[in-house]
């Protein structure tokens, strides 16, 4: 299992994804779940993924390896917009389902896979899209401005009470942290180290990139007082009458 969560707001992107995969307590390894797609000053993107590893990796290749041959239709170098960018991403998940889907289910494995897209294409507007395993998708906006993939249940809370469009990039890029600390409290399958990447809009470059792993003090000490004062909160509510 895995988290990813990517935020749109008004002064630039936040993408936040772990590393974490298995396949049964014996079987824990790290992959990266978050792509960067660059070119300075024209474009940049980032793509999270989650679900069937074998098939987020084999669409991220498919895609990497068309940006230099490929045409608008398929590369995300030349794709004039950001909605072309997210068709491209899901016409290369059904194309790799098509070709490997029925041999993975032949094992009794699920292929799907799914995406957050977001990102700025010079001249254009940021925006940010999560794809379905059927490689459709829908987009964030001013009235809902984050994406989840994979274990999302624990982390969507604090998002949902924090999260607004016109709030500025280092306290959505805390609410994104501390999400991921609710969801690796309450499931071990996700965990350490966080990519953590901060878009500035217009900057069309990675503004901040940050690789969170058990030895980094900001991320310790924002779980130890977040748990903190939740904990004082608690406390300090009243009690329910039951008598």
């Amino acid at each position: 299992m895995t988290y990813c969560v990517g935020i749109l707001l008004r002064d630039g992107l936040i993408f936040a994804a772990d590393s974490r995969t298995n396949a049964g307590l014996d079987n824990i390894f790290t992959f990266r779940k978050l792509t960067k797609i660059e070119q300075p000053g024209d474009r940049f993107m980032a793509i999270l993924t989650a679900g069937n590893l074998a098939t987020s990796q084999a669409v991220v290749s498919m895609v990497s390896e068309r940006l230099e041959e490929g045409t608008e239709e398929t590369s995300l170098y030349k794709v004039p917009t950001m909605f072309g960018a997210a068709r491209i991403l899901g016409n290369a998940l059904r194309e790799v389902v098509d070709a490997d889907g029925d041999y993975i289910r032949a094992e009794h494995a699920d292929p799907s896979a799914s995406f957050i897209l977001g990102g700025q294409i010079r001249g254009r507007p940021m925006r940010l899209f999560h794809l379905y395993s059927a490689g459709n998708f829908i987009e964030a906006t001013k009235e809902t401005p984050f994406m989840q993939i994979g274990e999302t249940k624990y982390g969507k809370p604090i998002l949902d009470r924090v999260v607004e469009y016109d709030m500025p990039l280092d306290r959505g890029a805390k609410a994104a942290l501390i999400s991921f600390d609710s969801t690796m409290r309450s499931n071990l399958s996700v965990g350490l180290p966080l990519d953590l990447v901060v878009y500035r809009e217009g900057a069309l470059g990675v503004s901040h990139h940050r690789d969170i792993g058990h030895d980094n003090e900001y991320f310790h000490n924002l779980r130890e007082d977040y748990g903190a004062r939740l904990l004082d909160v608690f406390n300090g509510l009243p009690n329910p009458d039951i008598d």
